[in-house]
Protein backbone atom coordinates (compact mmCIF):
# COMPACT_ATOMS: atom_id res chain seq x y z
CA UNK A 1 0.00 0.00 0.00
CA UNK A 2 1.23 3.27 -0.71
CA UNK A 3 1.99 6.50 1.55
CA UNK A 4 -0.61 7.93 -0.92
CA UNK A 5 -3.23 5.77 0.10
CA UNK A 6 -2.74 5.45 3.83
CA UNK A 7 -2.47 9.14 3.83
CA UNK A 8 -6.15 8.90 2.10
CA UNK A 9 -7.19 6.14 4.05
CA UNK A 10 -6.86 8.10 7.49
CA UNK A 11 -8.39 11.14 5.92
CA UNK A 12 -11.61 9.34 5.03
CA UNK A 13 -11.84 7.52 8.31
CA UNK A 14 -11.43 11.27 10.01
CA UNK A 15 -14.43 12.58 8.34
CA UNK A 16 -11.90 14.87 5.81
CA UNK A 17 -12.00 15.20 2.41
CA UNK A 18 -9.46 13.35 -0.66
CA UNK A 19 -8.90 13.66 -3.91
CA UNK A 20 -8.59 10.17 -5.72
CA UNK A 21 -8.57 8.38 -9.14
CA UNK A 22 -11.26 6.75 -10.72
CA UNK A 23 -11.40 4.98 -14.39
CA UNK A 24 -12.65 8.73 -16.01
CA UNK A 25 -11.50 11.16 -13.95
CA UNK A 26 -10.50 12.44 -10.51
CA UNK A 27 -13.07 12.17 -8.13
CA UNK A 28 -13.46 14.52 -4.71
CA UNK A 29 -14.27 11.96 -2.29
CA UNK A 30 -15.10 11.38 1.21
CA UNK A 31 -17.02 8.82 3.50
CA UNK A 32 -20.16 8.46 2.44
CA UNK A 33 -21.92 7.58 6.08
CA UNK A 34 -21.02 11.14 6.99
CA UNK A 35 -23.14 13.59 6.35
CA UNK A 36 -20.95 16.17 7.45
CA UNK A 37 -18.42 15.50 5.13
CA UNK A 38 -20.62 15.17 1.73
CA UNK A 39 -22.00 19.16 2.94
CA UNK A 40 -18.24 19.87 3.05
CA UNK A 41 -17.67 18.09 -0.47
CA UNK A 42 -20.55 20.40 -2.03
CA UNK A 43 -19.22 23.57 -0.72
CA UNK A 44 -15.36 23.35 -1.43
CA UNK A 45 -16.40 22.64 -5.24
CA UNK A 46 -18.90 25.23 -5.63
CA UNK A 47 -22.08 23.28 -5.96
CA UNK A 48 -25.77 23.41 -4.51
CA UNK A 49 -26.56 20.23 -1.85
CA UNK A 50 -29.78 19.85 -3.79
CA UNK A 51 -27.41 18.38 -6.74
CA UNK A 52 -26.63 14.62 -6.16
CA UNK A 53 -23.27 13.32 -5.53
CA UNK A 54 -22.51 9.38 -6.29
CA UNK A 55 -21.86 6.49 -3.95
CA UNK A 56 -19.13 4.59 -5.68
CA UNK A 57 -18.39 1.30 -4.58
CA UNK A 58 -15.76 -0.78 -4.64
CA UNK A 59 -17.86 -4.32 -6.67
CA UNK A 60 -21.40 -4.91 -6.65
CA UNK A 61 -21.11 -7.10 -3.58
CA UNK A 62 -20.47 -4.05 -1.91
CA UNK A 63 -23.22 -2.19 -3.26
CA UNK A 64 -25.56 -4.24 -2.85
CA UNK A 65 -24.77 -4.89 0.77
CA UNK A 66 -24.99 -1.25 1.70
CA UNK A 67 -28.67 -0.87 -0.87
CA UNK A 68 -29.98 -4.48 -0.63
CA UNK A 69 -33.50 -3.32 -2.49
CA UNK A 70 -30.93 -3.44 -5.56
CA UNK A 71 -30.69 -7.01 -5.60
CA UNK A 72 -34.21 -7.22 -7.20
CA UNK A 73 -35.65 -5.77 -10.15
CA UNK A 74 -34.60 -4.28 -13.52
CA UNK A 75 -31.70 -2.12 -11.24
CA UNK A 76 -30.16 -5.41 -10.37
CA UNK A 77 -30.09 -6.64 -14.30
CA UNK A 78 -28.80 -3.45 -15.75
CA UNK A 79 -26.13 -2.47 -12.85
CA UNK A 80 -24.97 -6.41 -13.28
CA UNK A 81 -24.74 -5.44 -17.51
CA UNK A 82 -23.17 -2.48 -17.00
CA UNK A 83 -20.37 -2.29 -13.59
CA UNK A 84 -17.39 -2.24 -12.99
CA UNK A 85 -17.47 0.39 -16.26
CA UNK A 86 -17.68 4.44 -16.65
CA UNK A 87 -21.23 4.59 -15.76
CA UNK A 88 -23.18 6.40 -13.02
CA UNK A 89 -26.51 4.83 -12.74
CA UNK A 90 -29.14 6.83 -10.44
CA UNK A 91 -31.58 4.21 -9.12
CA UNK A 92 -34.70 4.03 -7.09
CA UNK A 93 -33.83 4.16 -3.36
CA UNK A 94 -37.02 2.99 -1.43
CA UNK A 95 -35.61 3.15 2.09
CA UNK A 96 -34.10 6.71 1.14
CA UNK A 97 -30.29 5.06 2.66
CA UNK A 98 -27.82 7.89 2.53
CA UNK A 99 -30.48 10.81 1.83
CA UNK A 100 -27.66 13.30 1.85
CA UNK A 101 -26.47 12.01 -1.27
CA UNK A 102 -29.51 12.51 -3.42
CA UNK A 103 -29.84 16.54 -3.43
CA UNK A 104 -33.29 17.43 -4.41
CA UNK A 105 -34.57 13.55 -5.05
CA UNK A 106 -34.42 11.84 -1.66
CA UNK A 107 -36.22 8.85 -3.14
CA UNK A 108 -33.24 8.19 -5.49
CA UNK A 109 -29.82 7.32 -5.53
CA UNK A 110 -26.50 7.30 -8.16
CA UNK A 111 -24.50 4.50 -8.23
CA UNK A 112 -21.01 3.75 -9.27
CA UNK A 113 -18.70 0.55 -9.46
CA UNK A 114 -15.90 1.86 -11.61
CA UNK A 115 -13.24 -0.44 -13.17
CA UNK A 116 -10.10 0.39 -11.28
CA UNK A 117 -7.05 -0.90 -11.06
CA UNK A 118 -3.51 0.71 -9.17
CA UNK A 119 -3.67 2.51 -6.51
CA UNK A 120 -7.39 3.61 -7.22
CA UNK A 121 -8.55 -0.12 -6.46
CA UNK A 122 -6.40 -0.60 -3.48
CA UNK A 123 -7.97 2.38 -2.10
CA UNK A 124 -11.40 0.97 -2.87
CA UNK A 125 -10.98 -2.20 -1.71
CA UNK A 126 -9.60 -0.69 1.40
CA UNK A 127 -12.69 1.54 2.42
CA UNK A 128 -15.48 -0.25 0.15
CA UNK A 129 -17.06 2.96 -1.08
CA UNK A 130 -17.06 6.22 -1.16
CA UNK A 131 -19.22 9.55 -2.22
CA UNK A 132 -17.55 11.37 -5.07
CA UNK A 133 -17.73 13.67 -7.83
CA UNK A 134 -15.97 15.20 -10.13
CA UNK A 135 -12.42 16.97 -8.49
CA UNK A 136 -13.28 20.23 -10.02
CA UNK A 137 -15.05 23.39 -9.40
CA UNK A 138 -18.84 23.59 -10.04
CA UNK A 139 -18.59 23.91 -14.14
CA UNK A 140 -15.33 23.76 -14.44
CA UNK A 141 -12.95 21.00 -17.01
CA UNK A 142 -12.74 17.32 -15.49
CA UNK A 143 -9.53 16.84 -14.72
CA UNK A 144 -7.39 14.11 -16.12
CA UNK A 145 -4.44 14.38 -14.21
CA UNK A 146 -3.54 15.28 -10.40
CA UNK A 147 -2.26 18.78 -11.39
CA UNK A 148 -5.32 19.68 -13.44
CA UNK A 149 -7.29 19.64 -9.90
CA UNK A 150 -8.09 23.37 -9.02
CA UNK A 151 -5.50 24.67 -6.30
CA UNK A 152 -8.55 25.66 -4.46
CA UNK A 153 -9.71 22.09 -3.96
CA UNK A 154 -5.88 20.61 -3.73
CA UNK A 155 -5.52 23.04 -0.97
CA UNK A 156 -8.91 21.90 0.68
CA UNK A 157 -8.52 18.54 0.67
CA UNK A 158 -6.45 16.34 3.57
CA UNK A 159 -5.06 13.54 1.21
CA UNK A 160 -4.50 13.54 -2.58
CA UNK A 161 -3.98 10.06 -4.94
CA UNK A 162 -1.86 10.17 -7.54
CA UNK A 163 -3.21 7.40 -10.29
CA UNK A 164 -1.18 8.85 -13.32
CA UNK A 165 -3.31 10.31 -16.29
CA UNK A 166 -6.84 9.05 -16.49
CA UNK A 167 -9.16 9.04 -20.08
CA UNK A 168 -10.62 12.55 -18.76
CA UNK A 169 -14.30 11.87 -19.91
CA UNK A 170 -16.52 11.53 -16.86
CA UNK A 171 -19.47 8.80 -16.45
CA UNK A 172 -22.10 8.32 -18.51
CA UNK A 173 -25.07 8.81 -16.11
CA UNK A 174 -28.05 7.32 -16.59
CA UNK A 175 -31.20 7.60 -14.87
CA UNK A 176 -33.53 3.98 -14.37
CA UNK A 177 -36.04 5.18 -11.97
CA UNK A 178 -38.58 6.07 -14.54
CA UNK A 179 -40.42 3.99 -17.24
CA UNK A 180 -37.71 3.77 -19.96
CA UNK A 181 -34.26 4.76 -19.40
CA UNK A 182 -32.96 8.46 -19.84
CA UNK A 183 -29.69 9.03 -20.76
CA UNK A 184 -28.57 12.51 -17.99
CA UNK A 185 -25.17 13.07 -18.89
CA UNK A 186 -23.35 11.36 -22.32
CA UNK A 187 -20.24 11.08 -21.06
CA UNK A 188 -17.68 8.35 -21.86
CA UNK A 189 -20.04 5.70 -23.26
CA UNK A 190 -21.68 7.44 -26.01
CA UNK A 191 -25.46 7.84 -25.22
CA UNK A 192 -26.92 5.28 -28.30
CA UNK A 193 -24.42 2.80 -27.16
CA UNK A 194 -25.28 2.81 -23.42
CA UNK A 195 -28.73 2.85 -24.11
CA UNK A 196 -28.42 -0.29 -26.32
CA UNK A 197 -26.73 -1.99 -23.87
CA UNK A 198 -29.25 -1.64 -21.39
CA UNK A 199 -31.63 -2.70 -23.75
CA UNK A 200 -30.35 -6.14 -24.49
CA UNK A 201 -29.94 -6.53 -20.82
CA UNK A 202 -33.29 -6.27 -19.83
CA UNK A 203 -34.55 -8.22 -23.38
CA UNK A 204 -32.54 -11.54 -21.82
Amino acid sequence: MTDDVERAMAALEAGELVVIPTDTIYGLACDPENEDAVRRLSELKGRSPEQPIALVAVSLDDLHDRMPELRAGAGETVTLALLPGPYTLVLPNPARRLPWLAGARPATIGVRVPDVSGVARDLLERVGAVAATSANLHGGPDPRRLEDVPSEIRDGVAALVDGGELPGTPSTVVDLTGATPRIVRAGAVPAEEALARIAAALAE
